[in-house]
């Protein structure tokens, strides 16, 4: 009698126990990134009245006479399987497409998590709700970036940063010179360069048709008309009006302003000569500093900075972790986990290598709480809950038949 008891007893902990957890998905249903869990139920020890008994004799076997001491939980497992992704149209909330965890570091140490509503805060460190500061590999001055574990850092952006300029060292010069030209006949085109310091500087060149056809004498000029640089030989244009010779001319160029002399190339090869009329454009690689405007993240979790000359730059890329068994992670509030012993270590790599899934930026991923199979289990767990209170009442009223007895 007092067996049913305990055993009824059981079965209410331990289904308060399952209802809370139900709760707890059920509350989290809406919070980005939330991994369900599950319980997991067991019997308990039974106690043995009579054991098993051998065929002996002529006369057969004899089952074990056991009664059961009630249940027990035996795990509460975390749900690690992938929910939806929801479009939210911020450019640093993040979602994982397939396996991985962000890494972000706080006051605690070192966790990881699914949720990627993340920010820039003040000083430009990509952060979660929380401030905890997300953690991948920074771009050197080059944008090359080194994805060793040793080098994972907290991201952060310097949001006022300017990119360098840089010099122009080539002009490329395209467009058609009219093969009607007389000799003498002279046409200039201007080109913009760019010297060490950021500054742009204009230059003139000159092409005047020589005497014999398809001749063209080349004159490079400053801004202010100063002959930097004259072709010893004329440039030359076969039958077909393709540049046949001397299509080069190198000259250095000392701009104002205290920038470094300008060692430049002039390239004629792309130029045409064509019975109609001359027009010309020039071209050159240099640009000039630009401030940042604009932070993006690609699908590789790499982060790059647009700036006001035009340029793009690699200024980072976010770092991911796989574990072995994810569902052994601890739960750390705030949609954080914890490494354990069970979890595995964690493998830390760039997003889309090694099985890590890419990145969605503008997305979040949503809650994997099944809602109808919450449900379900909140109607089963609470029908268990009400079956053990019955077994409880009923063995009361069994024993207190049985005090009724010396009556």
């Amino acid at each position: 009698m007092m067996r049913a008891l305990y055993a009824g007893v059981s079965g209410l902990q331990n289904h308060q126990l399952r209802m809370d957890v139900v709760a707890d998905n059920i509350a989290n249903a809406n919070t980005a990134g939330f991994k369900a869990s599950r319980v997991t139920f067991a019997e308990t020890m039974a106690q043995t009245l009579r054991g098993a008994g051998a065929p002996q004799r002529g006369i057969g076997g004899t089952n074990p006479l056991q009664v059961g001491l009630g249940v027990q939980t035996v795990a509460i497992d975390t749900v690690a399987t992938r929910g939806s992704a929801e479009m939210t149209g911020v450019g640093t909330d993040l979602s994982i497409e397939g396996e991985g965890y962000f890494i972000v570091e706080g006051p605690g140490g070192r966790f990881y998590t699914r949720a990627g509503a993340f920010r820039f805060d003040a000083q430009g460190n990509l952060v979660n709700p929380d401030g905890f500061r997300v953690l991948g590999w920074i771009a050197d001055s080059r944008g090359n970036i080194a994805q060793g574990v040793g080098d994972l850092k907290p991201l952060q952006v310097q949001l006022n940063q300017v990119l360098p300029g840089q010099a122009s060292t080539a002009i490329d010069v395209l467009g058609n010179l009219d093969a009607r030209s007389k000799p003498g006949d002279t046409f200039t085109m201007s080109v913009a360069v760019t010297d060490s310091l950021g500054a742009t500087h204009v230059l003139l060149v000159e092409f005047t048709a020589g005497a014999n056809p398809g001749e063209w004498d080349v004159t490079v000029k400053d801004g202010g008309g100063n002959v930097l640089a004259q072709s010893a030989n004329p440039l030359t244009f076969d039958s077909s009006g393709v540049p046949t010779a001397n299509t080069t001319l190198t000259f250095t160029f000392n701009p104002p302003g205290g920038a470094a002399a300008m060692n430049l190339k002039l390239d004629l090869g792309s130029l045409r000569q064509m019975a109609m009329a001359t027009d010309l454009f020039g071209r050159s690689d240099g640009y000039g500093p630009g401030q940042l405007t604009a932070v993006t993240i690609d699908h590789g979790g790499t982060i790059r900075g647009s700036f006001s000359n035009g340029r793009t730059a690699v200024l980072g890329q976010i770092a991911l972790a796989l574990f072995a068994n994810p569902a052994g992670l601890e739960r750390q509030g705030g949609s954080l986990f914890a490494e354990t012993a069970n979890s595995g270590r964690a493998d830390i790599g760039a997003p889309v290598t090694g099985g890590r899934g890419g990145i969605l930026p503008g997305t979040l991923e949503m809650s994997n709480v099944d809602l109808a199979r919450e449900f379900t289990t909140m109607i089963t767990t609470e029908r268990g809950f009400q079956a053990n209170a019955r077994v409880i009442t009923v063995a009361d009223e069994m024993l207190h038949e049985l005090a009724n007895l010396k009556r």
